[in-house]
C-alpha cells in the first residue's frame, strides 16, 4: 500500500469513527430533563418552595441557562401542567377509539387513571395544586401562550368525557342527565385524590384504584357495575 493510500485509509477511519459516536443531547432532550426535574421538585416540595436554581442544579446547568428553554419558572410550571393533561387526553382518546363496547371502555378509562408512573403522579399533584394560576393572564408572551394551551387542553379533555358519557346515556347504560355536569363531577372526584395521595406511602395505587373506582361508578348511577 502506498503512503497516499495509507493516509487515505486513516482519514476514512477517523471520519467513520466520528460518525459512529453517539450524538450529543440536543436542546429538546435538555428541555425534557428540566421538565422532569421541575416535576419532581414541584410535586414533592411544592411550586413556591422550589427554587429555580435547584432545578438547574438537578440537571447540571447554571441557573441562567434555564432561560434558554423557559421564559420563567412559571412558564416551566405551565409546561409541566400541559404534559399532565396531554398524557391523560392521549390515554382517553386511545382507549375510547380502541374499545367499541361502552361498558368495557368505561372500566378501562377508570382503571387506567391509576396506572401511573411516579412522575405522572407528581404531574397530577402539580396540576391540581397550581390550577388556580391558570386564571390570570400573563404579560410575558411565552408564559401566556403556555397558559392558554393548558386551558384549551383542559376544555378538550372535559368535552371528551362529556361526549363519552352522553354516548352512554344514548345507549341506555347511564341514567339521563346533564353530561357536562356529570363529567365535571366525575373528574372532580378523581382529581381530588392527587391533592393528598403521596407516592411511596402506605396506600398503594392498586388499593386506591379499587376504592375510588367503586365510588366513581356509584356517582355515575351504576352501583356495583362491572
Amino acid at each position: 500500500m502506498s503512503r497516499a493510500q495509507r493516509t487515505s485509509t486513516r482519514e476514512t477511519g477517523r471520519r467513520s469513527g466520528r460518525r459512529a459516536q453517539a450524538p450529543r443531547p440536543g436542546p429538546r432532550s435538555k428541555r425534557d430533563q428540566i421538565l422532569d426535574a421541575a416535576t419532581e421538585y414541584f410535586g414533592r416540595y411544592g411550586y413556591e418552595e422550589t427554587k429555580w436554581a435547584d432545578v438547574a442544579a438537578a440537571v447540571g446547568i447554571g441557573p441562567t441557562a434555564l432561560y434558554h428553554y423557559f421564559e420563567s419558572k412559571q412558564h416551566c410550571l405551565y409546561e409541566v401542567m400541559s404534559r399532565a393533561i396531554a398524557t391523560a387526553l392521549e390515554r382517553f382518546e386511545r382507549i375510547e377509539a380502541a374499545q367499541p363496547d361502552w361498558n368495557k371502555a368505561l372500566l378501562e378509562l377508570l382503571s387506567s387513571g391509576f396506572d401511573l408512573t411516579q412522575k405522572e403522579v407528581h404531574e397530577y399533584r402539580v396540576l391540581l395544586a397550581e390550577h388556580g394560576r391558570l386564571g390570570a393572564r400573563r404579560a410575558p408572551s411565552r408564559e401566556e401562550t403556555a397558559r392558554k394551551t393548558v386551558r384549551a387542553q383542559k376544555r378538550e379533555y372535559e368535552a371528551g368525557w362529556a361526549r363519552f358519557l352522553s354516548r352512554g346515556m344514548d345507549e341506555g347504560v347511564l341514567p339521563s342527565t346533564d353530561p357536562q355536569l356529570l363529567a365535571r363531577s366525575l373528574l372532580g372526584l378523581y382529581n381530588s385524590v392527587w391533592t393528598w395521595y403521596r407516592p411511596g406511602g402506605a396506600l398503594s395505587l392498586e388499593a386506591l384504584a379499587g376504592f375510588v373506582t367503586s365510588r366513581e361508578l356509584a356517582l355515575l348511577g351504576l352501583g356495583d357495575f362491572g
